[in-house]
């Protein structure tokens, strides 16, 4: 959003989002912007605390009450008071060198134990074969990591906005578990607010159930 350029209703929601940022002790604004689509969703990137930017879509403007967009501006604040951003990327980085480094020292191993002129063939098919198990597993640990990650983010919502907004928020994204979701720029999936997968592939998502958040919070 232009502060230069915006109306009065995108002047009173960069307030409420500069206001939260102040009352989570951030230093620096985060920028703010407005992205065009139906789904109802929010997110918070950036490379430091002081380097970050608040999104919002426009389908979640549209469908929620000012108490509801207080309560996922605030979550989205939390993430960056947290250093969530940076905080994942580091996870996801280490989890992938330890997936390298032990595909890699598994197939050396392995590779003493065939003959000479198969051990190259072997190793490589090793390797390709650890990396992929263990890389599933690693996204197993990193999605878990990013949902322990929500609910603190949910309990920092909280704080800033109050518990009934957040609560709030997160019951009218349930409602609004239908909506339609968009697909574009899935890098930034594990920081929006909501994600919907479920049986198995629970493992692998980056948010937890609606139920439980809400289950937390009012806890």
């Amino acid at each position: 959003i232009d502060p230069q350029t915006m109306d009065m209703d995108k002047r009173q929601f960069l307030n409420r989002v500069h206001g939260l940022a102040s009352r989570a002790g951030l230093t620096k604004m985060p920028e703010v912007g407005i992205y065009e689509s139906d789904e109802i969703n929010a997110f918070a990137t950036g490379p430091t605390k002081n380097r970050a930017l608040v999104a919002v879509s426009s389908g979640l403007l549209r469908s929620m009450s000012t108490a509801e967009v207080d309560g996922v501006l605030a979550h989205e604040i939390a993430h960056v008071a947290n250093g969530d951003m940076v905080t994942m990327t580091l996870v996801q980085g280490i989890v992938n060198a330890f997936v390298m480094f032990l595909a890699r020292v598994a197939a050396f191993a392995i590779g003493q134990a065939v003959d000479d002129r198969q051990r190259p063939m072997v190793q490589f098919a090793v390797v390709m074969v650890l990396q992929i198990v263990l890389g599933i597993l690693g996204m197993i640990v990193v999605a878990s990591f990013s949902r322990h990650r929500e609910f603190r983010a949910d309990a920092g919502g909280a704080a800033l906005a109050g518990r009934d907004n957040m609560v709030a928020a997160l019951q009218r994204l349930k409602l609004n578990a239908n909506a339609p979701a968009d697909e574009r720029g899935q890098a930034l999936a594990s920081f929006k607010i909501s994600g919907k997968r479920s049986g198995f592939l629970a493992l692998f998502s980056t948010h937890p159930d609606l139920d439980d958040r809400i289950a937390a919070l009012r806890a």
